[in-house]
């Protein structure tokens, strides 16, 4: 048998970036060839701990000058946009950490610069490889759930400091369904097998009034689905609890909630309806969707989180603010 060719990785940004160079080292036949950071420090600390000679502080050069098959966004969310269209335009397969942009103009740049490149996109999107929302989906899939008629997913963390701050405060813009309910929004579609139509959304800065940042800290989307489906999704960065990735899910034989520890099942309202799920959650690890985004290369095929999958939950998101902006119930924009 011939080897397999080596395909080519380089990264931009080498905070969470490190755990993708990380993880693209433990799949055979991949290589990282080429690192970037804005902040040299960084760069030098990380190039040299990682053991990676090609480094850049400036993305456009590394594109340039680096020989590479993918790349890895990883940089702050307002460069995501501008650093995927030049990756498409170079030819690139690209692995982007959410949000891929941050608002519509840039999503129709981002979409036609995939398509003209007729590449592989995807993002980290992790929560679809948990293995407790591995196992509801193909339950829900099974029909063991029966018809579904409410979801709930939330993103429930206590990291205010990052938005008070950190760099996402320093943004000219950021929400915090970009960076966090997106997980969940994603989630719920995933395994409801069907697509959101319509969005009402409510935003408050209450917790962070006497702060620097400019923008809603707690977000709230009510989400209507293809079959009528609703659900709810919150984003708050400020409870005073453990994190925990809410996913409820209700249905008209079977009904799941999540918690830390073993989730529950009812199928029923007694309290002999009621067992423990004690599948693994979260039971990820940052990288776990590299190596399919490299097979999906190499097959010739959709990753997991596909680029219809990105843009359609960024899509939603949008959606979401523009509802608690403007005050009214916004239909989802369709995009294919």
């Amino acid at each position: 048998m011939f080897p397999i060719k080596p395909i080519k990785v380089g990264i931009i940004g080498l905070g969470v970036g490190e755990r993708h160079v990380v993880g693209y080292r433990q799949i055979d036949g991949v290589e990282v060839t080429a690192v970037c950071d804005t902040d040299p420090a960084k760069l030098k600390d990380v190039a040299d701990r990682q053991n990676v000679a090609d480094r850049y502080t400036d993305y456009r050069a590394m594109l340039e000058g680096a020989e590479l098959d993918a790349l890895s966004i990883c940089s702050y969310d307002d460069a995501h946009a501008d650093q995927a269209v030049a990756a498409f335009d170079a030819g690139l397969h690209v692995m982007c950490e959410k949000p891929i942009v941050l608002n519509r103009t840039d999503l129709d740049r981002v979409m036609r610069a995939q398509a003209d490149a007729g590449t592989r996109l995807a993002s980290n999107l992790i929560l679809r490889q948990s293995p407790r929302f591995q196992r509801v989906r193909d339950m829900v899939r099974a029909g063991d759930f029966g018809d579904l008629h409410y979801m709930e997913g939330d993103y429930i963390h206590q990291i205010l400091w990052k938005i008070t701050e950190g760099w996402r405060g320093k943004m000219d813009f950021y929400c915090v369904t970009y960076g966090g309910g997106i997980h969940l929004i994603d989630l719920m579609r995933w395994i409801a097998g069907e697509e959101v139509t319509e969005v009402t959304a409510m935003a408050a800065k209450k917790v962070t009034r006497d702060s620097a940042f400019k923008y809603p800290d707690t977000m709230v989307s009510l989400l209507r689905f293809d079959s009528d489906l609703l659900a709810k999704s919150t984003t708050t960065f400020a409870p005073q609890r453990r994190q925990i990735h809410t996913l409820n899910v209700y249905g008209t034989k079977l009904s799941f909630e999540n918690a830390n520890g073993p989730a529950r099942l009812y199928s029923g309202d007694q309290p002999e309806d009621e067992t423990a799920f004690d599948v693994p959650y979260p039971g990820i690890e940052k990288g776990d969707l590299l190596p399919d985004f490299i097979a999906a290369i190499r097959e010739h095929r959709e990753p997991a989180v596909s680029a219809q999958d990105v843009f359609q939950v960024m899509n939603i998101c949008l959606t979401a603010w523009e509802s608690a902006e403007s005050g009214r119930s916004i239909t989802v924009p369709n995009l294919f």
